[in-house]
């Protein structure tokens, strides 16, 4: 299993770490062609307009979007969220427009707002799993075809449609594999 992460700007190496434990390969992304031959990637969180600027300067925007719209597995975290999301709430930017989501940017507040709960996601794993939330957005609507996975606070947090995986929070900076695993999951079925 060969599984990329976006590496442009923001929490690269803690996903390295993560999918390395459930033995996969990983790739740092920098340029369109290290895309070829990974079975999914991952876009971490950071600064999400730094990041989708970097996309289209390194030309991995529209290879990226395209892959992504042909079954590509991804899962944007935070930052990434924001990424694949159609809308970004009182923002006219948008970046790669995928996921029927609408996202409100730094809906939590500041860094001094970060917070540590822990909630069961069913359809991720049996038990709690830790959600830390780091200036983190969240989702105020979805489409019909997207599932939503958690919620904390009535604030969708985690959801999924077909090949994309989006998540509010930061499963990478927990020692908690569960969320690398569904992921790694939805790409070894995908």
């Amino acid at each position: 299993m060969k599984i990329g992460v976006l590496a442009l700007q923001g929490g690269v190496i803690e996903h390295i770490h993560h999918l390395k434990a459930l033995h996969c390969e990983t790739v740092e992304v920098r340029k369109p062609k290290e895309l070829d031959g990974l079975q999914g990637i991952i876009l971490p969180g950071g600064e999400s307009t730094t990041i989708g600027r970097l996309l289209r300067e390194t030309d991995i925007f529209y290879k990226l979007k395209e892959k992504i719209m042909n079954g590509f597995p991804v899962w944007g975290t935070c930052a990434g969220m924001i990424l694949l999301a159609k809308n970004i709430e009182n923002d006219k930017k948008n970046h790669l427009q995928v996921m029927d989501i609408t996202v409100k940017r730094n809906a939590y507040g500041s860094q001094i707002n970060s917070f540590l709960t822990y909630e069961r996601i069913n359809k991720v794993y049996n038990g709690e799993v830790p959600l830390i939330f780091v200036r983190a957005p969240y989702i105020t609507k979805v489409g019909n075809d997207v599932d939503v996975l958690c919620k904390v606070d009535e604030n969708i947090v985690a959801v999924r449609q077909d090949n994309m995986l989006a998540t509010s929070f930061h499963p990478e900076l927990t020692d908690n594999l569960q969320f690398h695993r569904y992921f790694v999951n939805m790409c070894s079925n995908g």
